[in-house]
């Protein structure tokens, strides 16, 4: 009887073993399936970015880069640096008035119109770049320094 018992006790602690390794497994997988999709939708976002600034089309540009934002932002906690030096970088761009003064055909641009897209197309250089950094240093794009000893990624 008493063996009985033990075989019993052995095999609810297995049962439990493997339930618990299961659900290990499948959060792992999860993580890992978020991860991937979160680095391909950034990977299109700025892809999407580049071809907007090849183009000259800022307030495509500048969307693209909220967009990625939101997706940066997300790990970033609510008035934190980052956050606030997004914010200031907005207020310039849109200090500097409305994008894409884009004129069709051989109309002459005026030199104020000219001097404001320059400083947009700046501000918004600034902007990739911020972002670019900030998703680096969450480890989501292509310079990742890992917290381990062991210095392998």
């Amino acid at each position: 009887m008493l063996i009985d018992i033990y075989k019993l006790f052995f095999i609810i602690l297995l049962m439990a073993w493997k339930d618990i390794n299961r659900d290990l497994e499948d959060e792992q997988i999860s993580r890992i399936n978020s991860a991937g999709l979160t680095n391909i939708t950034l990977e299109n976002l700025w892809r999407d970015c580049y071809n907007a600034m090849a183009r000259g089309n800022l307030i495509l540009w500048n969307r693209k880069l909220d967009a990625i934002w939101t997706n940066l932002g997300g790990d970033c906690k609510k008035d934190c640096n980052e956050e606030k030096e997004i914010n200031e970088l907005d207020k310039k761009i849109y200090d500097c008035g409305s994008l894409n003064n884009k004129k069709s055909g051989f109309s002459k641009t005026a030199i104020n119109s000219s001097l404001q897209s320059a400083k947009q197309y700046l501000l918004l250089k600034e902007k990739a770049l911020f972002l670019k950094r900030l998703q680096n240093k969450q480890g989501k794009g292509t310079a990742y320094a890992s917290d381990d000893e062991d210095d392998i990624d």
